[in-house]
């Protein structure tokens, strides 16, 4: 039976039970026999949706039954219980015999600490600050576990370190749930020192005392830190290892996530066992590896496993067979899916696009408005960099110009990039340039470095001074790969002194640490293998170089040109 439904059949009974007149309804001079508090309990036990709340709440003020204390901690568990936060604040601050006992502060705190940036915790806290003044109420260690709860969903860490300082003057900081719930907030405002001192000085840790110290390291992206805790973890639940695995993804260290994602599987024992999100994380390392066959042994595991429904995992699969280079494969995942979501058909719109087939990128993108799915910001990205990589000039434009009026999004720099990068693939350079200029977003690196890159390939000494110009403007400084093209440039302008002045930053930057250094995977035998740009400590660099030589021996000549 209906929820609702039993509700009403049960206030019927109750009626019936309570009044013993049948003209009660055909008479409006009759008034109904009060409802006891008992009979009002028994009804707020029956679980019941706001409007009947709100009905057993009219009751209580009609029939003057608030001073019945029960009564209104019904009223107020029932209220939260909803999320009805304003008509059980309410209850609370007009509470009989005020104040309310500690466990209905409690609760009230704890369902505001669960809202982001309220101050109403700490707002309740410093009433009962006043009260404890004069003994009436006190708070208690799950008082300050809610409010710091709380302070970690602020944008200020003023609170929490206020409510630390309290926590220490109450004497609860030795609190297993107190002191996690300070962990938890140092970590969260990446105040790392802090989170350290309070767990070394913690007589007793749990699983989640471990998770929240690692999680803040992770956040800082402090792996090297963050590996060594999980390594002393005594204990390790799903969170830790999807804490420390998505860390290792997010931080670009593909390999380590691998390698953490294997050791699950060899420890995994029970209930633990890589959930969609860790399954997710080691997919995507799959894909910017382009590690097929650890990627082919996920998705058989997945298979065995009975995660082939899930959306997030499909679509990671066909992020990770388009990166490894088997489009066909991505396409019979996508296939299988019985309702694609706006996810999967911009993974697979944004797979064409990648392998430079526009046409069946654009014919993807047809099919999902066809079936009535909204296409989001991601989604326009992948289908206009397959207009671009397969000429579609028109259909390109048209997309990227209907974007307001037809999904009201608002085009941003990378929508402005893709549509430049179109017209100047087309050789419409001018134009590209103009909507550079005129644009209401900043021009990034990426779409100066494309007309840049146009202007090399047809040869437009003219345009290429303008954007030489623009540069020497300071519309944008240094960034990875520019100073290539702009040597190529000049070179196709036989600016010679210019070329010279670029290679000398060139080598200026190849001394700098803190540039980024080019580095790439194979994959051997199920083995991934990284090289990095002149790398001299790798464990079996003589034999590479050994390699090299014999290479060079056979007639082996470099693509790169040495002094670049």
């Amino acid at each position: 039976m209906h929820a609702a439904l039993r509700f009403k059949v049960v206030i019927f009974k109750q009626f019936f039970k309570l009044t013993a007149s049948r003209n009660f309804c055909s008479s409006r001079k009759n008034k109904p026999t009060n409802s006891s508090p008992k009979t009002l309990n028994q009804l707020l036990n029956q679980r019941p949706q706001l409007s009947q709340l709100k009905q057993v709440h009219a009751q209580v003020i009609t029939q003057s039954l608030s001073s019945h204390s029960v009564l209104i901690d019904s009223l107020i568990h029932c209220y939260i219980s909803i999320n009805s936060l304003t008509y059980a604040r309410t209850l609370f601050d007009q509470y009989p015999n005020y104040p309310p006992p500690i466990l209905l502060w409690n609760l009230v705190i704890r369902s505001y600490s669960k809202l982001q940036n309220s101050v109403e915790p700490i707002n309740l806290f410093c009433q009962m600050i006043a009260l404890d003044d004069n003994s009436l109420v006190v708070p208690d260690k799950f008082t300050f576990t809610f409010l710091i709860t709380s302070c970690t969903h602020q944008n200020s860490d003023l609170h929490g370190v206020i409510m630390h300082g309290m926590v220490i003057k109450n004497g609860y900081i030795s609190n297993l749930f107190v002191g996690n719930s300070v962990i938890n907030f140092y970590a969260v405002f990446c105040k790392l020192d802090d989170a350290c001192n309070v767990f070394d000085e913690m007589s007793e840790r749990d699983v989640f005392s471990w998770t929240s110290l690692l999680g803040g390291h992770v956040r800082q992206a402090e792996m090297v830190r963050a590996s060594e805790i999980f390594d002393m973890m005594p204990i390790r639940n799903m969170v830790s290892w999807t804490v420390v695995i998505s860390g290792f993804l997010d931080s670009g260290m593909y390999m380590d996530t691998l390698v953490y994602f294997h050791d699950m599987l060899r420890e995994s024992h029970g209930d633990l066992k890589p959930n969609e999100a860790v399954l997710v994380c080691a997919l995507s390392a799959c894909a910017n590896l382009g590690a097929l066959d650890q990627g082919k042994s996920i998705h058989a595991y997945i298979n065995k496993n009975g995660f082939t429904k899930r959306s997030n995992i499909s679509t990671a699969l066909i992020d990770m067979y388009a990166k490894c280079g088997f489009i066909n494969y991505a396409y019979q995942v996508f296939c299988k899916i019985l309702k694609p979501d706006v996810c999967n058909y911009t993974s697979m719109i944004s797979a064409f696009s990648a392998h430079g087939l526009g046409n069946d990128s654009l014919r993807a993108f047809h099919q999902m408005l066809a079936e009535k799915v909204v296409p989001n910001e991601v989604t326009l990205i992948g289908v206009l960099k397959g207009c671009s990589h397969s000429g579609l000039v028109q259909e390109g434009s048209s997309i990227f110009y209907k974007m307001k009026c037809l999904w009201n999004i608002e085009p941003k720099v990378e929508h402005y990039g893709c549509l430049v990068d179109l017209l100047s693939r087309a050789g419409y350079l001018k134009t590209a340039l103009a909507i550079a200029v005129k644009m209401p977003l900043v021009p990034d690196t990426v779409i100066w470095r494309t007309l840049l890159s146009a202007c090399t390939i047809y040869k437009d000494a003219s345009l290429a001074d303008k954007i030489i110009a623009y540069v020497r403007q300071g519309y944008f400084s240094h960034f990875i790969g520019s100073e290539v093209l702009l040597s190529n440039l000049y070179a196709s302008l036989s600016k010679w002194e210019r070329v010279d002045e670029v290679r000398d930053q060139i080598s200026q930057n190849k001394n700098n640490p803190a540039s980024n250094i080019g580095c790439s995977w194979i994959e051997v035998n199920g083995m991934v293998h990284e090289f990095r740009v002149d790398d001299k400590l790798h464990p079996q660099v003589d034999k590479l170089n050994e390699v090299l030589r014999r290479l060079t021996l056979e007639g082996s000549v470099s693509l790169l040109s040495s002094d670049l």
